[in-house]
């Protein structure tokens, strides 16, 4: 997956001069996957369990999520936390609408 910045939309200052981690314009999502499978989809933001929990509803919307999947780890200074949540997808559709529902969200800073 090719990772490039661009413009947040959100208004986060998640990057110098307002930029955000994403998918590369143009670069297709999930190519080189085989689905059904499993993935572990990613989002960062500030911590706390307000933010575990807006991940975890999130993915939910789209797909099952069982807690045994769900893993949180703090940035060193502890003011950051990534959530990863590792789910069965059944098409690369389903992956990009849960991206997009997650990358639009303001208080998500990244997602990989």
């Amino acid at each position: 997956m090719t990772l490039t910045t661009e413009p947040n939309s959100n208004g986060n200052p998640s990057l110098p001069d307002g930029q955000r981690v994403g998918l590369e314009a143009g670069h297709e999502a999930g190519q080189g996957l085989e689905f059904p499978c499993e993935i572990p989809l990613k989002a960062m933001g500030k911590s706390g369990a307000s933010f575990k929990q807006l991940v975890v509803e999130t993915v939910a919307r789209h797909v099952t999520v069982d807690a045994s999947n769900v893993r949180s780890r703090p940035s060193k200074g502890g003011k950051y936390e990534s959530i990863t949540v590792t789910v069965n997808l059944e098409s690369r559709a389903q992956m990009e609408r849960i991206y997009a529902e997650l990358s639009s969200h303001p208080q998500v800073l990244w997602t990989l």
